[in-house]
C-alpha cells in the first residue's frame, strides 16, 4: 500500500500536538517582568519539547521518503511513534510545572525514551519491508546514534531522581545531538539520484 495516507496523518497528529503544547502555556499572572520570568521552566520545557517533536518531524519525513511502500505492520508500528509523541504535551506540562522536580523529569524522561524505542521499531519494520539492500537500511545501518540517543534517556531517567538537572542535560544533549542536521538517508538518496541519471 502506498505511504502518502500515513504522512498526512502523521503530519496532522504532530501539528496538533506542538499546537497543544503551546495551549498548555498560561500567560503570567501579572503585568511585571518578574512575574514573566517565574515562568521559565515551562518555557525551557516548551522549547525543548518543540525541538523533540521539530525532531520526529524531520526524520518521520527523510525516513518515508526513503521507502516506497507501507504495511499494516508499519501502520501499527507509526501508530506506536504517535501514541508516545503524543504524550509530549502532559509530560512537557507536568515537568515545566513543577519546575524540574525528580518524577515529573524521569516521567519525562520515560516518555522520550519509549518514542525513541517506538521510532527504531517502526525503522526497523520498514527497512524489513523494503530489503536489507534498500535505501533506508543503506542510510541508517546500525543506527549507533539512535542506540545512543535511548542509552542518554535511560541515564537520564536514572539521574533525574539523583541530580534532576544532569537527567535536563542528558535529554539537552540528545536534543542537540540530532538538531544537526542527519543527512544519511539524504545522501543515499542523492547517489541512487546520480546513478540513475548517469544510467
Amino acid at each position: 500500500m502506498t505511504k502518502n495516507r500515513l504522512e498526512a496523518f502523521s503530519d496532522g497528529v504532530l501539528a496538533i500536538i506542538i499546537t497543544i503544547m503551546v495551549l498548555e502555556m498560561k500567560a503570567p499572572h501579572g503585568g511585571s517582568l518578574a512575574a514573566l520570568l517565574a515562568l521559565w521552566p515551562v518555557f525551557f520545557s516548551y522549547v525543548l519539547s518543540f525541538i523533540y517533536v521539530g525532531i520526529y518531524w524531520n526524520n518521520h519525513h527523510h525516513m518515508l521518503h526513503a521507502v516506497q511502500h507501507v504495511s499494516g505492520k508499519v501502520l501499527w508500528a507509526n501508530l506506536h511513534l504517535l501514541f508516545w509523541l503524543s504524550l509530549f504535551p502532559f509530560a512537557t506540562a507536568w515537568m515545566g510545572e513543577n519546575h524540574f522536580e525528580a518524577v515529573p523529569t524521569a516521567a519525562y524522561g520515560v516518555v522520550l525514551f519509549m518514542a525513541a524505542v517506538a521510532y527504531f521499531i517502526l525503522q526497523r519494520m520498514l527497512v524489513v519491508l523494503e530489503g536489507r539492500d534498500g535505501p533506508l537500511a543503506r542510510a541508517v545501518g546500525p543506527d549507533r546514534k539512535g542506540r545512543l540517543s535511548m542509552l542518554l534517556y535511560g541515564a537520564g531517567v536514572g539521574l533525574a531522581f539523583v541530580h534532576p538537572w544532569v537527567a535536563q542535560c542528558c535529554y539537552v544533549g540528545v536534543a542537540l545531538l540530532w538538531l544537526v542536521p542527519d543527512r544519511r538517508i539524504e545522501a543515499v538518496l542523492q547517489d541512487e539520484e546520480g546513478e540513475s541519471d548517469d544510467a
